[in-house]
């Protein structure tokens, strides 16, 4: 551990021989099984898209109104889009931040029998005032599914799985991209920027604008800070992954803390996921990792499905309660 509260690890480690892998390996496995997070150096991420992806974001959100809700996400059946300040919720409570939804590039399934997660399957809203955005975000996602995949094949052997173990399981993965502007509070006390909560899938790896802070993450019953770390991107697990290892690895509760005004904050987080059809089997961790499993965590409030999609659509139709009673009123019928 570091002074910082969060572990940082080397993903460069991995291709400097057998024993620089292993060490990562047993770092990762450390670090998910304790905390739940850590941060993530040495992806090959060059600062020359990180620069660019911060300009593009700044310049997104600078647009004018008429420009950004011209592809507003109650538009988009599949969440898809822009979401002004205040309209997305977690935990029922309004997230004081804006931004920009961007996940894989389909056309929607219109078949009356597809399952209900089916209906997260379609296009993206993209900006014609802003055309380079689509540029950026797709070279940040391939970059980042390199990284996410050469992780989950460095998970698999550090829980004694196959190499190839989620690479097997995880299909045409459900990747979703989020762009995200926190506008300074003037409330006397912290507002919130997105309220406590797990992540709904496997695997996040978060940029923050550097020199920035915000981001919470809950350790020993306690709130801890997690600052942006130069070059570093904040990974933390999902709900799947914990329920893919018993217990054994543990999704963490976290929030973001809004700054202060005249302060702001970008923030861009990306979910590599399984296909919504995907099932994550349980890991046959070995013995002496299975008797250190706790079990998933049970919260009636928020089960954990074993079929991503299920996950997915929980999430989306709790997080957009606008886009979801103009599109999707029969599912939260059938919910209520």
């Amino acid at each position: 551990m570091s002074e910082l509260n969060l572990p940082i690890l080397d993903l460069s480690l991995l291709d400097e021989g057998p024993d620089a892998a292993a060490s990562f390996r047993d770092q990762l496995r450390a670090a998910t099984h304790d905390v739940g997070f850590f941060y993530l150096t040495g992806t090959g991420v060059t600062p020359e898209l990180e620069a660019r992806l911060h300009r593009t974001a700044r310049a997104f959100f600078e647009l004018p109104e008429a420009d950004k809700l011209a592809i507003e996400n109650v538009n988009s059946p599949q969440f898809r889009g822009y979401t002004r300040v205040g309209g997305e919720r977690t935990q029922g409570e309004v997230d004081w931040r804006e931004q920009i939804d961007i996940g894989p590039e389909r056309a929607v399934v219109d078949d009356p029998d597809a399952p209900d997660f089916a209906r997260l399957i379609g296009p993206n809203l993209w900006p014609d005032a802003q055309p380079e955005l689509r540029e950026v975000a797709t070279e940040w996602q391939e970059h980042l599914a390199e990284v996410a995949r050469k992780l989950l094949r460095a998970w698999a052997l550090a829980l004694g799985a196959p190499e190839s173990y989620f690479d097997e399981h995880f299909g045409d993965p459900a990747t979703l991209l989020k762009i995200v502007r926190y506008p300074g509070s003037r409330e006397p006390e912290p507002a919130q920027g997105v309220g406590a909560h797990k992540d709904s899938g496997v695997l996040t790896l978060l940029w923050v604008e550097p020199g920035k802070g915000g981001l919470q993450v809950r350790r020993d019953g306690e709130w801890v800070d997690a600052p942006s770390v130069p070059g570093a991107f904040v990974v933390n697990i999902g709900e799947m992954l914990e329920y893919a290892t018993g217990g054994y690895l543990i999704a963490t509760d976290h929030r973001v803390v809004s700054p202060r005004y005249p302060d702001d904050r970008i923030s861009v987080p990306y979910f590599f996921n399984p296909a919504l059809d995907a099932r994550l089997p349980l890991i046959d961790l070995p013995p002496e990792l299975a008797a250190r499993a706790r079990g998933v965590t049970q919260d009636p409030t928020n089960p954990i499905h074993a079929l991503y999609g299920e996950n997915a659509l929980k999430s989306r139709l709790r997080a957009h309660p606008d886009v979801a009673e103009r599109w999707h009123a029969d599912l939260l019928a059938a919910r209520a």
